[in-house]
Parts: C-alpha cells; sequence; structure tokens
C-alpha cells in the first residue's frame, strides 16, 4: 500500500488546468461535449482526466459505454473548483476595478496666479472624477515652466509663451487682457481722461516677461513706443507681487484686466491708458511629446483636451474692461 500523497506537495506540483478541465467534463456531463466547449481533442481532455485521478490518486468519473457518473470524491472535488474559481474571478474582477481608480500624482508648473474659471472647473471636475488623485503645483516664471516641461520634472505646465520649443506641444488654455494700473499713493490715481504720454516719467513696475524678446512683448513695444522704461524700479516673474508693488505705490504696472477689476472696484487699483486697446495675452499649455505620463496625469491630460475641445476660446477669452 503505497504512503499517501503530502498535500502541500500536491498543491504545489497539480496542474490547475487539469481541475478546469474536469470542473468543465462535470458541466457537461461528457468528455465529447467538454473537448468541444474548450475547442481540445477528445483524447486530449480525456487523458487530462485520468491524469487528475492519477494524481489524486482516487477516481472522480465512473464512466462507461453506457454511464457517466461523477464519484463522491468527483462531487467534492468539482464543489472545491467552483469555490476556487468563483473565487479567482472576483478577485481578477476587483483587481480590475481598482486599476479603475485612478490613483498617483499630478505635477504642474504654473505661473502665478492663474486665474481662470476654465482652469478651476477643470481642477474641480477631475478632483470630482478621482479624488485619489493629488496634485503638485508648483509657481514660477513662464521661462522656468518651459524649463520644468522640458526636463520633464513636470507633467503640465502653465504660462506665457514667446518662442515654442520643437519638443513640446502648445494649447491656448484662456486668453486675457493687459492694463497699465497704479495704486492709491500714486499721482495718478483717480485721474481721468488720460493719455499713454501723461505716463512717460512715472516710476513702473515691470515683469521679468516684459522684455522685447520675450512672453509680454506687446507691453515692452508699447513702453518702448511711449518711452516708459526710464524709470523702471521694480522686476518681479510673479503676478501677485506685482499686483503688491503696484498697490503699494511704488509706480505703474501691467495686470490682466479680469485680475485687476475687483481691485478696481474696492478702491485700491486705478486703471490708465490704453483704455480701448488692451494688451491680448494668451496663457498656454505645455507638454512635452516624448513625456510617458502616469495615469493620473495621462487621465489629467485626457479630461483637460475633451474641455478644451467643447468650450470654444470666445468662452475663454476675459474682458478687457472696455
Amino acid at each position: 500500500m503505497s504512503e499517501p500523497t503530502d498535500p502541500d506537495k500536491l498543491i504545489r506540483e497539480l496542474d490547475w488546468n487539469l481541475l478546469r478541465t474536469f470542473m468543465f467534463i462535470v458541466q457537461e456531463g461528457s468528455i465529447t461535449l467538454a473537448a468541444r466547449r474548450m475547442m481540445l481533442q477528445q483524447p486530449s481532455v480525456s487523458q487530462a482526466l485520468k491524469r487528475l485521478e492519477a494524481r489524486l490518486e482516487t477516481p472522480l468519473i465512473d464512466r462507461g459505454p453506457s454511464h457517466f457518473r461523477v464519484t463522491p470524491a468527483g462531487q467534492m472535488l468539482y464543489q472545491e473548483c467552483l469555490d476556487i474559481f468563483g473565487s479567482l474571478s472576483r478577485t481578477i474582477q476587483a483587481t480590475q476595478g481598482a486599476e479603475d481608480v485612478v490613483t498617483g500624482k499630478v505635477r504642474l508648473a504654473l505661473l502665478s496666479r492663474v486665474e481662470s474659471p476654465f482652469f478651476d472647473q477643470l481642477l474641480s471636475g477631475f478632483h470630482a472624477a478621482h479624488p485619489e488623485v493629488s496634485f503638485d503645483l508648483e509657481v514660477m516664471s513662464s521661462k522656468s515652466v518651459q524649463q520644468a516641461v522640458l526636463e520633464k520634472s513636470a507633467s503640465l505646465g502653465v504660462g506665457l509663451v514667446h518662442e515654442q520649443h520643437p519638443s513640446l506641444t502648445y494649447q491656448t488654455l484662456y486668453r486675457s487682457y493687459f492694463g497699465f494700473y497704479c495704486g492709491p499713493s500714486h499721482p495718478l490715481f483717480g485721474c481721468e481722461g488720460l493719455r499713454m504720454e501723461d505716463l512717460a516719467g512715472h516710476s513702473s513696475i515691470s515683469f521679468r516677461t516684459d522684455q522685447l524678446w520675450d512672453a509680454l512683448r506687446p507691453i515692452a513695444l508699447l513702453r518702448a513706443q511711449h518711452r516708459l522704461d526710464d524709470r523702471v524700479i521694480g522686476y518681479t516673474s510673479h503676478l501677485g507681487e506685482a499686483l503688491r508693488m503696484i498697490i503699494a505705490g511704488l509706480g505703474f504696472g501691467p495686470l490682466p484686466v479680469h485680475v485687476a477689476q475687483r481691485f478696481v472696484e474696492r478702491g485700491e487699483l486705478w486703471r490708465l491708458p490704453p483704455y480701448g486697446n488692451a494688451l491680448e495675452i494668451d496663457v498656454h499649455v505645455l507638454r512635452h511629446k516624448s513625456a510617458r505620463l502616469n495615469r493620473a496625469e495621462l487621465a489629467f491630460a485626457e479630461m483637460l483636451d475633451a474641455r478644451l475641445a467643447t468650450v470654444p476660446l470666445s468662452e475663454r477669452t476675459y474682458s478687457d474692461g472696455s
């Protein structure tokens, strides 16, 4: 009499395809029908059953020319097979479901004070759809935004663009208009009917991108045309700091009209000329053409593309204040 097979060794060495084949044989009540269901030759299925019975050292099916009966051991094994493959199926479904829950981090490089209801709604909608995703938002100059995307340290960038880099793609996120403003302590505050020449000789604030070769070139051209560069006493790459210096009275300077308007309404800023010829500036989304995005970044980019495609630029263009 042979020694019983060690259960642990049996589990390690058992071919699970044999269990699957046995389950189909019982369900079909026939080796022939099981072979047809599995798209195999009948001898292959019959041989698989023999191998399983030999491995377990017990008959599982009593079969003959005129009968087919599952033995008690076979019934017990069949129930276990149903449980095993049912659990496996549920596990696979759960795993697939888990993959549907997008997780990860979206890294964005942004110029300061990106004030856009469209962008805010994008973030809100994405968070509602994928609450497990986290964000890492870093504020920097537009030049640094482009460099971060080129170096792939940021998934996407949002900034001003003068010259496009061949390795990046660019989409207009929104269009804004710039005007000149001054704070309450400035000599021109409250003055109406001013002309551009009235600004000459007054101290001013400038963005680092406010140069003839950079992203805010239209502002630089206007400055040069009216000789407004003689007394630039404050430079910054951040909109918030430009706003601070202008309100504090250090000088007049350029600001996005839709950002400045609420400060005008509160009496903290005063609009200066040009009044009816606001300077059009586009804010772009930057992406690297060969960047490999994680699932969170890819989902964010897909939602961004979908919303850019459905919301026309006219609805992403903010008032020039005229």
